[in-house]
């Protein structure tokens, strides 16, 4: 018999071998060591164990159990909670998902109805068994993860991976962190719902059938690291449709004619504009219709003929969910929808705002739901009253609908834990982003609880008579009472021209019926009908929810995917597909109809929520989309074309071994290779050079990008050359000097060197607004 001797480091016959049982009940051989006499020590039975009696194992003495163990998703949440819950808790961050399907393989059984196979990945195993082994110490467990579909899963994942007692483990949701909501929810923990579970699961799966079905045809077919998406393939298509439109459309030419008018006895001139001829509208689609018309125009006597005052009362807009946040987001601030929700994230899991901890600032962000609780709805009206006054809070506190019939009323709007916490009052502590948005949602949310604004308004309508009869018609309004407009007023939607008959013109005020009207000039304008405007990231997020299509926590993520494979790319915040963006949809819509069309994806979202609220089986929802599914994988898979090319020569020599520079697609877009790849691995970035020379060495400026996404414009010569600017350059040299000009702003340009700002219509006419 030998055993493995400490001092020798190597096995050694056992001498004097003593056959015995451990203190639990394990049979061992003592002996010493043949050639150092050391003690040896071997576990396992020998023949000679068999004539002895075997002990009885003693009894597992489980250790008490103590405290509180409550876990959450990210350590800056861990942080607020914990302070608001003291002594007795012991607060652990997930750190997001904890388990997950396999990356390396489908990992979903289709043949055993749909059954998923997760596992811990190798990054979150560490901490899985610090969390299970925090939750066999403790005597209750509270996850305290996001209060949507995501955070039920993360909850259960958490008590699977971590093999926690089901009898001990409670969940506790709240939609803001702050004290009062946090005390509030662990008096009321509830089980984990598995139909929200279940939702998620059906979610991930389907997501998972339809990716890592298509993308590998896509490599096979067209061109390697391309991937389809049941959401993101929707969008995509969304944005090819519109670049397509914007393509075939053709500009329609029509003209309209404004007049310019002297009220009698008035020195103050305004303008009208040509609304019917012989009382029927007017159509003028040429120059030459309206040029006809112009002399009888100027012959005829003109006279007000109406004049209507009244009042309109605009309504605010309701508080914020998501998708309207992102939009505005946008519009106002110019964040990207995932700079948006990131810095939300960070607002609702707490700043220190100099209250003696962190606090959540603002509700839950992932919402679609306008409504609001009676206690935010109270604490505000009382700030309402006390900085406006009475006149400025509506009789009742006011009820918006939410647009979305799926939307959940228990969760809330994304509003500001507190009205009483003003912008002004935590500005210095919130870094300049955090707080613009900050500052957003509470004034949208104060606006939404305030009262209408009113305007006085005024239309006029002028008639000459000549050969035909004319009405010029001018509407114009000014604000009577600012209500809700004293704190805020929404961002127009950059993507719907106002209509004409909206001028907001300004009218004399002593105009009246009646009144001669002095005929000082006619205003012929030639006008061209305008393509559909390219979707901009908060109009398509738009577009999603109009279409019905994902849900609040994927709105963000779908547009930065479609950016990042390079089916998309955002230039002037407006989306473009590329070549292979327009490829790969064409692909889609032909071979797989189902998965791009919107009403399909849009029932797909009914179906989940019906999960949700314990309306349906999820395998059930699974088995009848995958059914017709399968059978396009197949077809694809025969029928599909081959178009895949190999890399694109640059006309450059590798300088490492002389083969062939091309170019290659990896994970981050373009990138520039040797030919001879594996065996040579040069690779450097693709630059797109914009046509403008270094001011510093005359090398060619380019477009980069930083690690965050973020353009800016550098030398080609880097490192040899340190040039850069985040403000785009121009072509044209400053009129002054000759210096570099970049665009300041909307209107501006600025010479870097004179530092002098310039008109940008009389530097680059097509870019100015």
């Amino acid at each position: 018999m030998e055993a493995y001797c400490m001092k020798c480091k190597t096995k050694r016959e056992v001498q004097n071998p003593q056959a015995g049982f451990n203190a639990k009940a394990s049979p061992v051989t003592i002996g010493t060591c043949a050639v150092c006499g050391t003690k040896l020590y071997r576990m396992g039975r020998t023949e000679a164990h068999a004539s002895l009696p075997v002990p009885e194992k003693p009894a597992k003495v489980e250790k008490a159990r103590r405290g509180k163990l409550v876990i959450v998703e990210s350590p800056a949440k861990a942080k607020t909670v914990g302070r608001f819950l003291g002594k007795g808790y012991t607060v652990k961050a997930s750190v997001g998902h904890v388990r997950d399907l396999l990356k390396s393989q489908l990992s979903v059984d289709v043949e055993n109805n749909f059954q998923p196979k997760y596992r811990v990945p190798n990054e979150k195993t560490a901490l899985v068994k610090e969390i299970k082994k925090l939750a066999q110490e403790h005597a209750e467990i509270f996850l305290a993860t996001d209060p949507d579909r995501e955070g039920e899963a993360i909850s259960w994942h958490l008590m699977e991976a971590a093999a926690m007692d089901p009898s001990l483990v409670q969940r506790v949701v709240f939609h803001e962190i702050t004290e009062h909501a946090v005390q509030e929810a662990f008096a009321h923990p509830r089980a984990i719902n598995m139909d929200l579970v279940d939702a998620q699961q059906a979610r991930r799966i389907l997501d998972r059938l339809v990716g890592y079905s298509i993308s590998p045809i896509l490599w096979e077919k067209v061109r390697g690291r391309l991937s389809a998406g049941r959401v993101q393939s929707v969008a995509l298509k969304l944005v090819v449709e519109r670049e397509r439109a914007i393509e075939d459309f053709i500009p329609v030419e029509y003209w309209s004619i404004h007049g310019e008018f002297q009220p009698e006895g008035i020195r103050q001139t305004w303008l009208a504009k040509l609304t019917k001829m012989d009382e029927k509208d007017v159509e003028l689609n040429n120059e030459e219709t309206t040029k006809s018309l112009l002399a009888d125009m100027e012959k005829a006597a003109y006279q007000v003929t109406k004049v209507k005052r009244s009042e309109r009362r605009r309504r605010p807009s309701a508080p914020f969910t998501t998708s309207t946040l992102q939009q505005e987001a946008s519009r106002k601030l110019g964040f990207p929808t995932r700079r948006t929700m990131a810095l939300a994230q960070g607002l609702y899991e707490g700043q220190d705002v100099g209250e003696g901890g962190t606090t959540g600032l603002i509700t839950y962000m992932r919402t679609d739901s306008t409504n609001v609780a009676e206690s935010a709805q109270a604490e505000a009206r009382q700030f309402v009253t006390a900085k406006y006054g009475a006149d400025f809070l509506p009789a009742e506190a006011p009820k918006y609908k939410t647009k979305n019939a799926s939307a959940q009323e228990a969760h809330e709007a994304v509003r500001p834990t507190s009205v009483m916490r003003e912008p002004e009052k935590v500005k210095a502590f919130l870094e300049p982003a955090m707080f613009k948005l900050y500052n957003l949602i509470w004034q949208r949310f104060v606006a939404s609880q305030m009262e209408a604004a009113v305007y006085d308004t005024l239309q006029v309508e002028v008639t000459g008579k000549a050969d035909h009869e004319y009405m010029f018609r001018a509407s114009g309004s000014a604000v009577k009472f600012m209500g809700f407009l004293v704190v805020y007023e929404e961002a127009k939607n950059e993507d719907v021209k106002p209509e004409e008959d909206e001028e907001n013109v300004k009218i004399p005020a002593g105009i009246a019926e009646g009144q001669n009207q002095q005929l000082v000039r006619l205003i012929p304008e030639q006008h061209f009908t305008q393509p559909p405007p390219r979707f901009s990231e908060a109009s398509l997020v738009a577009a999603l929810e109009e279409n019905g299509i994902g849900r609040p926590s994927t709105y963000a993520p779908t547009i930065s995917t479609i950016q990042q494979r390079g089916y998309v790319t955002r230039e002037d915040k407006r989306l473009t597909p590329t070549e292979i963006g327009m490829q790969v949809n064409d692909l889609m819509v032909q071979y797989f109809s189902d998965i791009v069309d919107t009403q399909f994806t849009a029932r797909m979202e009914q179906d989940l929520d019906m999960i949700a609220s314990g309306q349906a089986e999820w395998v059930e929802v699974i088995n009848e989309f995958y059914r017709p599914f399968a059978k396009d994988i197949e077809r694809a898979q025969a029928e599909m074309p081959v178009t895949k090319s190999g890399p694109e020569p640059i006309g450059r020599i590798c300088p490492t071994d002389g083969g062939e520079l091309v170019i290659r697609y990896g994970r981050f877009g373009k990138f520039i290779s040797c030919g001879n790849f594996p065996t040579c691995r040069y690779t450097e970035p693709w630059l797109e050079k914009i046509g403008v020379l270094c001011p510093t060495d005359g090398g060619e400026l380019v477009d980069r990008k930083t690690r965050k996404g973020r353009t800016f414009y550098g030398c080609i010569n880097y490192p040899n050359c340190d040039f850069t600017s985040w403000k785009r350059p121009l072509v044209q040299p400053c009129p002054n000097d000759g210096g570099l000009l970049v665009v300041a702003n909307k209107r501006q340009a600025q010479c870097i060197k004179c530092e002098q700002f310039f008109p940008l219509e009389s530097i680059l006419p097509e870019m100015a607004e």
